[in-house]
């Protein structure tokens, strides 16, 4: 299969599944059937999430705050419903394997909550269907959609067809460290305007002793780090894409581009190569700043709210607020970014999704409003500040944390999101690779044209391949 490790496809997951692996899901639980008795109305909604461990905040607060508001609520309509919480904490993949794996039995929970990126795969495979299709005009008429600007709906669309509503968001940002900027002789409210830019700062901060002055995520051990957080922003920055419709871009100009951009850093001494190689080397790059060692650190708003955070991070940062700064994107140069921008960004983030063979769609669009309610949200954060699905909840909560005010309101209007496309795993890999390549010294012509030939080998062929 080439140079890297393939993944498992939702086809070859779902399609070519043994024994062992049907085994290790259970049973799947049947959304046609299973009712109460005096004509209760049972329904299901599953998230990779459990009590006490993988994503503890979001099963508690579905089992502790969502489920019996919305029991009580529908009661008071007189619908008698029933409403489990059915919690996972496995690897997303196995997760992904069992969704797909109850829903081609027509069984599985009512809602469930999909990765952004399996929204298109799920859909290709007719497991889910067009939320509106499933729900109708209740689903149309819900007043949420006028708080879920365009551009975060997208993150649900596959196709021109909204298959649910997005989860939350975020955005990728450089950060920088202004102590070292100072010392630099660097401005404390850098802007760049483009690539060169970045690079001329990256420059003067290789003056000062003992620091790293720009970490840009490479290579494989990042995982899809390297393409969320480096590739596909530059990507978006030179104006190009990573694929149209179910045609994909491969030896093209732009990604030469961004390519030559990776060797200019790591191949100059403006990063240090050797993070791109190790298994924790994210993990170090995170300490290495909130450590005052590394000048420019590309990355989404997570590493603000859950990595540097004075009090919960895990690599704290008692002074973030004053001495960390966050700046756009900006495109190779000005006008260059896909369309016609001058800063970028890329976001991801979870999908809600109806199971397209609920008994109860009504009910079942009910409850996966109400996870969607400003409320319900208000409830989630308690105290935090995230970026959420919902403008009129990010009005309240994101005057709490300026940087994700920052995010919200600059980088959410210029961002865009990974491929939904089944193909798309493997070809982050490939993009991955091409990285590694070049910051382990091979010329960015040569890595780009391995990258091409790494297409015909997960497509199988160049017949959807364009350069």
């Amino acid at each position: 299969m080439g140079a890297i490790a393939r993944r498992t496809t939702l086809s070859a997951a779902v399609f070519g599944a043994g024994s062992a692996v049907l085994a290790g899901c259970g049973t799947p639980l049947d959304p046609r059937g299973d009712e109460g008795g005096d004509g209760e109305i049972s329904l299901t909604v599953a998230t990779n999430a459990v009590s006490g461990g993988k994503n503890a905040d979001e099963a508690d607060w579905i089992e502790d705050w969502v489920i019996p508001r919305f029991v009580k609520e529908q009661r008071a309509k007189g619908v008698r419903v029933r409403v489990e919480f059915v919690p996972s904490g496995v690897d997303d993949e196995q997760y992904k394997t069992k969704l797909a794996l109850d829903l081609k039995a027509q069984a599985g929970p009512d809602i469930m909550s999909l990765d952004g990126i399996w929204v298109g795969e799920f859909a290709q495979a007719r497991y889910i269907e067009p939320l509106f299709d499933v729900a109708g005009a209740t689903a149309e008429r819900w007043e949420g959609w006028r708080q879920i600007s365009k551009q975060v709906r997208s993150l649900a669309r596959f196709e021109g067809k909204l298959y649910g509503i997005p989860a939350g968001t975020d955005a990728r940002v450089l950060f920088y460290y202004k102590p070292l900027f100072r010392k630099a002789g660097l401005p404390g409210d850098w802007q760049p305007r483009s690539w060169q830019d970045v690079l001329d700062a990256a420059r003067k901060l290789k003056r000062l002793d003992g620091v790293t002055p720009l970490q840009i995520n490479a290579g494989t051990p990042m995982g899809e780090a390297t393409t969320m957080q480096g590739v596909l922003p530059l990507l978006a920055g030179a104006g190009g894409h990573v694929n149209k419709g179910e045609r994909w871009y491969g030896d093209t100009a732009e990604l030469r581009a961004v390519l030559g951009f990776y060797r200019d850093v790591y191949g100059k001494g403006l990063g240090d190569p050797k993070l791109q190689q190790e298994a924790k080397g994210r993990d170090k790059s995170f300490e290495q700043f909130a450590a005052g060692k590394l000048g420019v650190l590309a990355e989404g708003d997570y590493f603000w709210r859950d990595v540097l955070a004075p009090k919960t991070g895990t690599s704290p940062m008692k002074t973030r607020d004053n001495d960390v700064g966050y700046a756009l994107f900006p495109a190779r140069a000005r006008g260059e970014g896909t369309g016609g921008r001058d800063f970028v960004s890329l976001s991801g983030g979870a999908v809600h999704v109806l199971n397209p063979h609920t008994r109860h769609p009504k009910q079942a669009f009910e409850l996966l409003a109400a996870l969607h309610s400003a409320p319900a949200l208000r409830a989630r954060l308690g105290d935090r500040a995230q970026i959420t699905e919902r403008d009129d909840v990010n009005d309240e909560v994101l005057d709490k944390d300026p940087m994700l005010r920052f995010a919200a309101d600059k980088a959410l209007p210029v961002t865009t999101f990974r491929p939904g496309l089944a193909a798309y795993p493997e070809i982050s890999l490939a993009l991955q690779e091409a990285t590694a390549q070049v910051v382990s010294g091979k010329d960015p012509k040569q890595a780009a044209a391995v990258y091409r030939k790494e297409l015909e080998e997960v497509l199988g062929g160049s017949d959807h391949i364009v350069g």
